[in-house]
């Protein structure tokens, strides 16, 4: 964890302010577990990068299990409530569909899936989730969980409106989804940040390929 995702203790600044000493600290265990991964994190070193003692972390948020866990689900919401600003753009009655659902589709990608705390996220879930099965049915739930469902619900729209040919609009979705996260996975698993005009390439080829499988046949 600590060699792939030390750059997003520099990139985690969607956190808010640290306008008391809990934001502080959720800031700076963010900051900490992004650089050492849960094992290597202490709550010394967390309290240090927060300004705070040692004991106002405990006092705050509890021992380190705890306090990774209010992490995760911090940056879980942050991370969800960016794609919903992105879903509310998608194209539910497009003059050209797939102009305008490859336009979503590099939207989602920037906004939603290249940014810093959905890789944080991930990252998270492949090092830590057998330390913590419990934390990351709750991510799944409240992540793909809802995410998943609310694509479908988006092309199902489309569906009923003539544009696409579903016989299972949350399959559609989970491969739609795939379709677009892929490649641009590979580069995060490889610490290697995307070019712009590759994340344009990724949601057209997407988009494309998508739409063959289930656009619809005049």
């Amino acid at each position: 964890m600590k060699n792939s995702t030390a750059e997003l203790a520099t990139e985690l600044d969607t956190w808010p302010p640290a306008q008391n000493k809990r934001q502080a600290i959720l800031n700076a265990a963010a900051d900490v577990f992004a650089q050492e991964g849960f094992a290597g994190a202490s709550i010394d070193a967390i309290a240090a990068r927060a300004g705070v003692s040692r004991q106002t972390v405990y006092n705050q948020l509890g021992d380190k299990d705890n306090l990774f866990k209010v992490v995760v689900s911090e940056i879980t919401d942050r991370s969800s409530a960016g794609f919903f600003r992105v879903l509310d753009t998608f194209p539910v009655a497009p003059e050209n569909l797939e102009k305008e659902l490859t336009d979503f589709s590099a939207r989602l990608l920037r906004k939603a899936i290249c940014d810093p705390n959905g890789r944080w996220l991930r990252k998270v879930v492949e090092t830590e989730g057998a330390r913590f099965p419990e934390l990351f049915e709750t991510w799944k739930e409240y992540g793909p969980g809802k995410k998943n469902p609310a694509v479908a619900a988006r092309l199902a729209q489309l569906a009923l409106a003539g544009y696409l040919e579903l016989d299972d609009p949350a399959l559609a979705a989970r491969q739609y989804m795939s379709l677009l996260a892929t490649d641009l996975r590979i580069d995060q698993q490889l610490g290697r940040r995307t070019p712009e005009h590759e994340i344009d390439r990724m949601a057209a080829d997407a988009t494309r390929t998508f739409l063959r499988a289930f656009g619809r046949r005049n």
